[in-house]
């Protein structure tokens, strides 16, 4: 039985708590499908443009490694979320450079009712994460940086459809920002290319989830004071301003995720003992 919006955003209010020092609260990510490990070795990374090694930059090798942190994080909840299970589970490699961790407080979304078939929708968002992790490990190459320690309930476990909907749609929200503030960064343009298309799914991600959580009626709460809500809580059904994307600096998204805004802030929320990569400390 799904809760009551009364509460969910009860519920919302006491995470917001825990994630004070950047006005926070309702960040999640979603549910997931078992991806086979055939089709994850078959990813067309040609069609990419990585048909063949690609020379990176330092630059753009620690650009790459910092949102590969952020695809392990929404890898590991939508598998969790939908199988119960983490992706080195499912068979995708996270070994790498720096420190390995595990996954935990993950669990299930209790999907019943699925009134907008939002089990389909978490399973199809579900192989794209898992797809994003293996196509920027396939580019980093050695340079990859293992998956760190990751805690799925830093703002408390996620096991109804509504719960599902409020964090996933912050959290997909929140990797859009993220890829459209470092694309300025990014040197090569085989890599911009592909941070570019990563980008767009992500915004297909979060397009449909806004729409989801307004057809539900479920209240969501800022994540920042950037942050635009979709309605019932908001009244914007698309994120953006003048019609451009919210874009935020590696720095906001680290405070988002480790729940925690001040400068040097280096580790907690999502990733208790911070993330892998040069780009690691909220500035």
């Amino acid at each position: 039985m799904q809760k009551s919006n009364e509460a969910i955003l009860e519920s919302l209010l006491k995470r917001r708590s825990f994630l004070k020092n950047t006005g926070i609260a309702g960040l999640g990510v979603a549910g997931t499908a078992l991806l086979g490990t055939a089709g994850l070795s078959a990813i067309p990374t040609a069609a990419c443009g990585v048909g063949s090694p690609v020379t990176l930059s330092a630059n753009d090798v620690a650009i790459l490694n910092f949102a590969l942190n952020l695809e392990y994080l929404e890898a590991n909840f939508y598998t969790e979320a939908t199988t119960g299970k983490s992706i080195s589970e499912i068979g995708i490699p996270v070994t790498g450079v720096g420190r390995q961790g595990q996954v935990t407080g993950g669990q299930q979304v209790n999907f019943d009712g699925n009134p907008d078939n939002v089990m389909t929708i978490a399973q199809q968002i579900a192989e794209d994460e898992q797809q994003h992790v293996v196509l920027l490990r396939t580019l980093l190459g050695s340079k990859a940086i293992a998956q760190p320690e990751i805690n799925l309930a830093a703002l408390g476990t996620v096991s109804t459809l509504d719960e599902f909907l409020a964090e996933a749609r912050a959290f997909e929200d929140v990797g859009v920002s993220a890829y459209g503030g470092a694309a300025p960064l990014i040197q090569s343009k085989t890599v911009l290319a592909i941070a570019a298309r990563i980008a767009l799914t992500e915004g297909e991600h979060t397009g449909n989830l806004r729409l989801l959580v307004a057809l539900n009626r479920v209240p969501t709460m800022k994540v920042d004071a950037q942050d635009i809500l979709p309605p019932p809580s908001g009244t914007e059904y698309f994120s953006n301003v003048n019609g451009l994307t919210i874009v935020r600096t590696t720095s906001e998204v680290l405070a988002i995720l480790y729940g925690n805004g001040t400068p040097g802030t280096d580790s907690g929320g999502f990733f208790p003992n911070g993330v892998n990569g040069s780009i690691n400390t909220v500035a």
